[in-house]
């Protein structure tokens, strides 16, 4: 096992990753030696260690004399380009396995739709549910008679809601964070290191699991898009670093949320227990499936030419604007955010802002603790940016302030004014909103699920037309400021 600089200078990640990958690392090395397992382990500062996967590899083969090299086929497209060459740089016969970690193999999706233009998330979903035997009769039926309840949780957090939830437990990880230290390893994001609460162990994670479905569970399904300046988590399971570095295996946790409702039909609603196995059976699945039938392209797509630069203040979080502050700032802060506030608030505005989704993909990929190429990219550049024209996202998800305080409370206390699109503290979602629109109508004219709104800006009298554009223009020019 190895920690390499190959993989901590690939972006600029947040220092609460760095840390977490290690410790979990050292954690499961750990483990294997217990079982009786021999592992070499590379730690970062290590004088023998030359940073780099290939490198270390052939250094040991001539250290062994080693015959053949066996790996488990990594996750992401360019360790997939560097391992995949070692028979020719290291010149010794390579084995692969698949990974244990993933409900379908690298192609299954791409087999799935061969020969269709989109890839129906819903068609894929209902598959699996059916595939892996979740929530369905003998034959093969919903059970509830319905595949899908996401209508029913886009509820926000109600007035007087006293949020029970999961609970912070902090442990010491300084050995972990002075070697990154020592390391110079260049970071975002803050972290105390006496203090350190995500999960890094499979019994640690497991402990979660059990915390999440009795404490969280009831209430996910409902609340799980509502977005509080008060609960920096609320409902969300804060499961998914523990899945993405292969401490928990997707399919005990969607048995462990169904069990729940079988158990206790009358504790779990179902839309609960559907919005959240749909979030890993569905959703976590789909992506990994879309980035194997789509890369290295995707990485490159860039449907509507965006070339702005990130705002400065996407490191900092000093904005004016209440969401993006909250939203930004607890990022640096938890390194985390859940997917509505990264969809429509940070997403939203990048790109209504006309950010290049490559610095897009870098943000979300350095600042977000779960965050891996095979799953950050095609909802970073597919859903959130709709770059990729539509492989992912049936529409763009962009929206004015009025969804923003219809599923939050963020505008309550907010500098600028959610009803005004125009004039002195116009919410600058709202005339961004509609310049985006008028930039980019003859592209969308065609996707019938943005006809209404494209007739509402048609519609609008040529001056009121004319002082939002000028409104969002200056709005661009002075982006910094806002």
């Amino acid at each position: 096992m190895m920690e390499v600089r190959s993989e901590t200078d690939y972006v600029k990640y947040h220092i609460q990753k760095v840390v977490a990958i290690f410790d979990s690392m050292r954690n499961f090395a750990n483990q294997l030696i217990e079982n009786g397992h021999q592992v070499h382990y590379f730690r970062i500062n290590d004088l023998d260690n030359q940073q780099s996967f290939t490198e270390n590899l052939n250094a040991l083969a001539k250290q062994f004399s080693v015959q053949e090299i066996h790996y488990q086929l990594p996750d992401e497209y360019r360790v997939d380009q560097e391992l995949s060459a070692l028979s020719t740089t290291i010149g010794l016969p390579v084995f692969t396995s698949d990974s244990y970690h993933f409900l379908t193999s690298r192609d299954e999706l791409k087999d799935l739709f061969e020969g269709k233009k989109t890839y129906l998330m819903e068609t894929f979903y209902r598959k699996m549910r059916v595939k892996h035997q979740i929530l369905v009769d003998f034959a093969n039926q919903p059970i509830g008679g319905k595949w899908n309840y996401d209508q029913e949780n886009r509820k926000k957090v109600p007035k007087n809601h006293k949020i029970l939830t999961t609970e912070l437990k902090a442990k010491d990880c300084k050995e972990v964070y002075e070697d990154t230290l020592n390391a110079g390893i260049q970071t975002i994001g803050t972290i105390n290191p006496n203090q350190f609460h995500w999960t890094t162990s499979r019994s640690e994670a497991l402990d979660l699991l059990e915390e999440f479905v009795e404490m969280a569970l009831p209430y996910f399904g409902t609340l799980q898009d509502a977005m509080t300046e008060k609960h920096w988590y609320l409902y969300h399971s804060r499961l998914s670093f523990a899945l993405n570095v292969k401490l928990l295996h997707p399919l005990e946790v969607i048995h462990r949320a169904e069990k729940a409702y079988s158990d206790f039909p009358n504790r779990y609603e179902l839309n609960q227990i559907e919005g959240f196995i749909r979030q890993i059976l569905g959703w976590r699945e789909y992506m990994r499936g879309i980035y194997w039938a789509k890369m290295p392209d995707y990485a490159t797509l860039n449907f509507f030419n965006h070339q702005n630069p990130l705002p400065n203040w996407f490191w900092t979080g000093e904005t004016k604007m209440n969401c993006l502050k909250h939203a930004i700032k607890q990022s640096l802060e938890q390194a985390y955010a859940h997917h509505i506030q990264r969809l429509m608030i940070t997403g939203n505005f990048a790109l209504l802002a006309g950010i290049h989704p490559d610095e897009v993909d870098q943000w979300y990929l350095g600042i977000y603790i779960d965050a891996f190429e095979w799953v950050e990219i095609t909802n970073t550049r597919g859903m959130s940016q709709f770059a990729d024209g539509g492989i992912v996202g049936s529409k763009p998800y962009v929206s004015s302030a009025s969804y923003i305080d219809k599923m939050s409370d963020y505008c309550q206390n907010c500098h600028y004014k959610k009803d005004l699109k125009i004039g002195e503290g116009a919410c600058p979602f709202n005339s961004l909103y509609w310049n985006f629109y008028d930039a980019h109508q003859e592209k969308l004219k065609s996707n019938p699920r943005l006809g209404m709104m494209l007739n509402v800006w048609k519609k609008m009298a040529p001056q009121q037309k004319s002082e939002i554009l000028q409104q969002a223009s200056t709005y661009l020019e002075n982006i910094e400021m806002l």
